[in-house]
C-alpha cells in the first residue's frame, strides 16, 4: 500500500462536521452551510447560499485538514460584524482573483496582502467605519496566528482556541497536526491525544497528576480537556 504524501494527507477528508464544528466552536449547521451551501426561504420562493469553502472530498466524507484551517480563518472573518454570507463570498472572490489564489483562506498570501485587501473590500460592502475595520483586522490576525506554516507558506499545524471566546494571547495549549495522531488534537509539545487526557480525567485522575505525568501545568491540562469533554457531553 502506497503511503500518502504530506500534501495528500492535508487534503484527505478526516473530520466529520460534528467533530470539526466542536474543535472550532461553531454550530454544525453553520459549518455545513459554509462547505455545502444552504437553502433558505423568501417571499419569492426558495433560494440558496452558495458554499464558501470547497471541500476536498464529498459532503459525506467531511473536512480535510486544509478545510479545517479554512473554516478556522472564516470563523474569524465572520466574528466581528456577522457579515452576510453572500457579501463575504464576494469579498473573498475579489481577493482571490486579485491575488490569484485558489484557496485564499488557507494560502499564505492571504495572511499578508490579502487581509488588508479583504478588509477594504468588505468595508465598502457593509459600510464599516475605521474603528470597525481595525477590529476586523485584529480579529482576523488573531486567527491567522493560530495557523503554523511551512517555509512555502502551506498550513501544517492548527492551534485551535479552547474557549468559545477567542483569546488574542500567545498561548497554544492544543495542536492539530495531520502528521500526528491521525490529525486528532494533542497536547502541544507532545503526542498525547486530548481524548486520552479526557479518559484519564473521567476515570478519576486529578489535574495535577496529569500535569506531572506529562510535564506541563494543570492549567494546560484543563484547557486541553475542553477539546473532548464538551463534545462528548453534547453528543
Amino acid at each position: 500500500m502506497t503511503a500518502l504524501s504530506a500534501e495528500q494527507v492535508r487534503q484527505t477528508p478526516a473530520y466529520t462536521f460534528t467533530e470539526a464544528a466542536h474543535y472550532l466552536h461553531l454550530p454544525v449547521t453553520t459549518l455545513r452551510a459554509w462547505c455545502t451551501g444552504q437553502d433558505y426561504r423568501t417571499e419569492a420562493g426558495t433560494k440558496r447560499y452558495l458554499r464558501v469553502i470547497r471541500l476536498d472530498g464529498t459532503g459525506r466524507e467531511g473536512l480535510s485538514f486544509l478545510n479545517l484551517v479554512e473554516a478556522h480563518v472564516l470563523s474569524g472573518l465572520r466574528r466581528v460584524h456577522h457579515i452576510p454570507l453572500p457579501k463575504l463570498r464576494r469579498a473573498l472572490d475579489w481577493v482571490s482573483k486579485r491575488l490569484k489564489l485558489s484557496r485564499p483562506l488557507a494560502e499564505a498570501r492571504f495572511a499578508t496582502d490579502g487581509v488588508n485587501l479583504y478588509v477594504e473590500q468588505i468595508a465598502q460592502l457593509i459600510d464599516v467605519d475605521k474603528s470597525g475595520q481595525l477590529a476586523m483586522r485584529d480579529t482576523i490576525e488573531a486567527y491567522l496566528r493560530r495557523v503554523e506554516r511551512d517555509p512555502l507558506g502551506v498550513p501544517v499545524k492548527l492551534y485551535p482556541f479552547t474557549r468559545k471566546e477567542p483569546s488574542r494571547g500567545p498561548e497554544r495549549t492544543v495542536v492539530i497536526d495531520p502528521a500526528i495522531a491521525f490529525g486528532r488534537p494533542v497536547l502541544a509539545g507532545t503526542r498525547v491525544r486530548t481524548a486520552i487526557l479526557a479518559d484519564r480525567f473521567k476515570a478519576g485522575d486529578a489535574l495535577q497528576e496529569l500535569a506531572d505525568d506529562y510535564r506541563t501545568t494543570p492549567q494546560a491540562i484543563e484547557e486541553a480537556l475542553r477539546c473532548e469533554l464538551d463534545r462528548r457531553e453534547a453528543a
